[in-house]
């Protein structure tokens, strides 16, 4: 049996007002153990998904509207404002920090983290309230992007006062709200459809979407490519890449340094792209693609011939947070690098030294090296494609919470300092929502020749969980012997805390000595994943939106499925 509630609403909406009917069949008979009482209203409906409930009424319940667009539009400005509470409180904290330079250091870190959760709420925000023709089929891969960004930004804050206890207690109190809020509202997005489904809430209905140019299947595209992101492809030609400016050490360009350059480089440029050819040579400078730089493509002559180096090194929290240490960061959004290296030489003595830090959402780098020790590739936040790379490294060298895919990669194991073990890799996912994960597909895994002859002696697991729902799938890889047969080891930090029951670690249709499923590790959130499993991590499940034209347009291979 089920019961129609039908509840007419006049919603003024914070920027358009519109009269909308919101029709909510509950049904009693749906087969979820927790089921809800028919009299149950629209907020209460969202709000029994959330993990944080009491903060959800109160929410929701201040916007005084029942249309759905709108209760999401709500728990996302609630986060914003919470988040912005958050970065006034922290200025307050640099008191109590007195003369503990890197404790001031993780505080400044905090700062800009907490500017840059509040950029991806207000572009989620935006993306549901002011788009006239907004689709929520369309958009929540988008938004659960930049809300898992959030809460990635909001845990990266706290890890950077591991060496001051008091410290992170204080700012965990004080973002209490701004996490609970932040992932109210990802909950919300993430179980949106399922909601909407169940209780047959209706959505109003957008307004029409211009006439579809219709294309022939001579073209070759997916099928998930829009109108509109086929248009811009027929449009660039990537093969006849004309740089803007060339960065050149001898003078032959129009800059000396590739710092120089992206200082010269428009700023927000969402259509047309800036490229910046960088000539071969050892560019000695650590750089930062700032939020304002984005639409940047910069190649190289090749990924030994054209290198960005630095030595910074966190060494145990001697005057460095590991967030600081890259020497090449990118939060600017769809940035494309070709044919460059990356590189961090500060050694394994130095502990934690990031060679590349990646929070640029679709972001792109092909026929890339990126090489360092410990921590090499800190691929923070966004949605991130690699290609055709080299990645090198000991100790939780592919680390971060972004929804990030490897392929066809060569990943190189070096030897740690004495008495460490390797891990490849160092998932930081740490809320259940958040669509993040490390996808590691058709790849080589193997030591170098350092390692090799050593490669029995120290050992190496594919990867350990940094946090509680850490996420990390290895597929159809090449897999060398050094790899221990359990595969994967626990994370035991200074908090001893066990998350191989909350983990999805899964392997698929590996090869080479390596891939032996038969001694791995018995957790239960340890999975031999079967075909239908693993297509979920398949770069069109786990990173595609609709229209995702920005792979293609980048002018660089990629595969959309399983190979096999």
């Amino acid at each position: 049996m089920f019961e129609k509630i039908v509840i007419a609403v006049v919603s003024p909406i914070l920027v358009v007002g519109v009269v909308i009917g919101v029709v909510i069949t509950v049904h009693h008979t749906h087969k979820n153990e927790d089921q809800l009482p028919p009299d149950m209203n629209v907020v209460s409906i969202f709000c029994s998904f959330t993990h944080y409930n009491e903060s959800c009424h109160r929410t929701l319940s201040s916007a005084n509207s029942t249309d759905p667009k709108m209760l999401i539009a709500k728990a996302i400005s609630a986060a914003e404002e919470a988040v912005t509470n958050f970065f006034n409180y922290s200025d307050s904290l640099m008191v109590q920090a007195k003369n503990n330079s890197l404790t001031k250091m993780a505080l400044d870190d905090c700062k800009d983290m907490m500017n840059y959760a509040v950029d991806s709420l207000q572009t989620s925000y935006f993306d549901v309230n002011d788009n006239e023709i907004f689709d929520i089929n369309e958009r929540v891969n988008d938004l659960r992007t930049w809300l898992s960004a959030v809460l990635s930004y909001q845990q990266s804050c706290l890890d950077g006062f591991e060496h001051d206890s008091n410290m992170k207690e204080t700012v965990q109190k004080g973002m209490v709200d701004a996490r609970e809020l932040t992932g109210n509202a990802l909950t919300i997005v993430t179980h949106f459809l399922d909601i909407i489904s169940r209780f047959d809430i209706k959505m109003p209905n957008p307004k029409p979407k211009p006439h579809k140019v219709v294309y022939g299947k001579k073209n070759g595209y997916p099928s998930w490519f829009s109108a509109k992101d086929r248009r811009l492809l027929n449009r660039i030609d990537n093969n006849h890449v004309i740089p803007n400016v060339v960065v050149a050490h001898d003078g032959s360009g129009q800059f000396k340094t590739i710092g120089a350059a992206l200082a010269a480089a428009p700023k927000n440029s969402d259509v047309i792209q800036h490229v910046i050819y960088v000539k071969a040579g050892i560019y000695d400078e650590c750089i930062t693609v700032d939020k304002y730089y984005t639409n940047i493509l910069m190649y190289g002559d090749g990924p030994t011939k054209t290198i960005v180096t630095g030595t910074k090194g966190a060494k145990d929290g001697g005057g460095m947070t590991t967030w600081r240490t890259a020497t090449f960061a990118v939060i600017g959004n769809q940035f494309v690098a070709k044919s460059m290296g990356f590189q961090n030489t500060a050694g394994p003595e130095m502990h934690q030294a990031v060679a590349l830090r990646v929070q640029s959402d679709k972001s792109i780098f092909f026929d890339c090296r990126i090489d360092s020790y410990q921590n090499t590739l800190h691929n923070q936040a966004n949605r991130q494609f690699f290609r055709n790379c080299v990645i090198s490294g000991t100790v939780d060298f592919i680390f971060g919470d972004s929804p990030a895919i490897i392929q066809n990669t060569l990943i190189i194991v070096r030897r740690p300092m004495d008495h460490q073990f390797n891990t490849l890799t160092a998932q930081g996912k740490d809320y259940i929502d958040e669509n993040t994960g490390t996808v590691i597909q058709n790849c080589r895994i193997i030591p170098e020749q350092k390692l090799y002859n050593d490669r029995f002696e120290i050992a190496t697991y594919l990867g350990r969980p940094w946090k509680k729902f850490s996420t990390t799938v290895i597929m159809e890889s090449a897999i060398g012997d050094f790899i221990r047969p359990e595969g994967w080891i626990r994370f035991e930090g200074r908090e001893k805390v066990d998350y191989g029951e909350t983990v999805y670690y899964g392997e698929y249709n590996n090869r080479g000595p390596g891939a032996n499923l038969h001694a791995r590790v018995n957790w239960k959130g340890y999975h031999k994943m079967d075909r239908v499993s693993a297509m979920k991590f398949t770069l069109q499940s786990f990173l595609s939106s609709k229209g995702m034209a920005w792979l293609p347009l980048a002018g660089i291979p990629f595969t959309t499925t399983l190979r096999y």
